[in-house]
């Protein structure tokens, strides 16, 4: 039997079994059999598509890639967002190769990539729809833009880019696998696991054929996520939809999250660059010289959760090496000008001097 018909006999089976403690440990077994084989299909795929890709090199300070049906809309929202002349034309595949654009907002410089159309199938190769979504997989934003007209197909998509392993606004697992040559399964659980009891989960690291291994799970998870955790070449995107072309559906009703946006006439379009900034967790830190006034017009470009140490290390290596100390004002400290050392967190809008140690 063929791997996708074996594959479509198993989303069967779960589709028709009733989930409930009697059936967990059959339905575990089942996923894991499930993700096993799409990582045999995806492995055949990816060695039957080697030297393909767009060969686009990314720039800015993050890459956000536009994703939707042909005919969304998508070059239209490019071309507003930037200075790109992305074809634009009322029939299907217009875009027929990648169009970079880049967006400045708020001191940022955001790569925006508008993709080819995909069709239906795409994760299986349709359409060159592999190559497309696997430029989701390089990206720090996926926006999904869909037509007013076919709000559903938003589901279609997060599912095809379900199929190749990319996981929209969800977190890595917090799992860690160790194996070992001997000593069976060792489970330790920092978290009570309700979802999932230790027979289920020994047997689907069994169907992945580990039999020894240390596992530490520090939170509540499920069969996908132990699936995901075991297969480790997953990631993790966080994702806009918006829905565009509302000038012509005034009124329409949109499922929770969607934003309505119209490319042809501007509306919603700084939401939406408010909405891609805040998605991307930038902090913008802006430096002050020893003595002098603080540079509010080319800030330092972070990650949230960033250091003093990370500012440090995105100057020059010189300044881990001889800091002393940083003087910080900002919501970060509890008042300006505070003395803080090299692991204190930055927050947005910070203003930093670092202090070095004397030649």
């Amino acid at each position: 039997m063929e791997l996708e018909d074996q594959i479509r006999e198993i989303e069967e089976e779960i589709a028709n079994t009733k989930y409930n403690k009697a059936t967990q440990h059959h339905i575990g077994k089942l996923k894991a059999k499930l993700a096993q084989l799409k990582e045999k299909v995806e492995t055949r795929k990816k060695s039957k598509g080697k030297g393909l890709g767009f060969g686009v090199r990314k720039t800015g300070h993050a890459t956000v890639v536009f994703v939707g049906l042909p005919s969304v809309g998508k070059s239209t929202l490019l071309n507003r967002l930037t200075n790109a002349q992305s074809r634009v034309g009322a029939y299907e595949f217009t875009t027929l190769e990648v169009i970079p654009g880049m967006m400045s907002y708020e001191g940022v410089n955001i790569q925006l990539l508008d993709l080819p159309g995909l069709i239906t199938g795409a994760a299986g190769g349709k359409g060159r729809g592999r190559e497309v979504l696997s430029m989701v997989r390089n990206a720090d934003l996926c926006l999904i833009v869909l037509d007013v007209n076919r709000i559903a197909s938003g589901e279609e998509i997060k599912n095809e880019l379900e199929d190749i392993g990319v996981r929209l606004d969800k977190e890595e697992p917090d799992i860690t696998l160790k194996r070992r040559d001997r000593g069976g399964i060792k489970i330790t659980k920092t978290r009570k696991v309700r979802r999932l009891d230790e027979q289920t989960i020994k047997s689907i690291l069994g169907v992945h054929g580990i039999h020894n291994a240390d596992v530490l799970i520090r939170e509540d998870i499920n069969e996908d996520q132990l699936n995901d955790a075991i297969l480790g070449n997953r990631v993790y995107v966080p994702s806009i939809v918006v829905v565009n072309k509302i000038d012509t559906k005034p009124g329409a009703r949109l499922p929770r999250g969607y934003l309505p946006i119209s490319a042809e006439d501007g509306s919603n379009l700084e939401e939406l660059k408010d909405l891609m900034f805040k998605k991307l967790d930038f902090i913008r830190v802006y430096m002050k010289p020893q003595g002098g006034k603080a540079d509010y017009k080319e800030p330092m470009i972070l990650k949230k959760g960033a250091t003093v140490k990370d500012l440090c290390e995105k100057m020059h290596k010189d300044f881990v090496e001889k800091f002393r100390y940083a003087i910080v004002s900002g919501d970060s400290v509890k008042h300006d000008e505070q003395r803080c050392g090299i692991t204190h967190v930055l927050k947005d809008r910070d203003t930093v001097t670092i202090i070095k140690e004397l030649q």
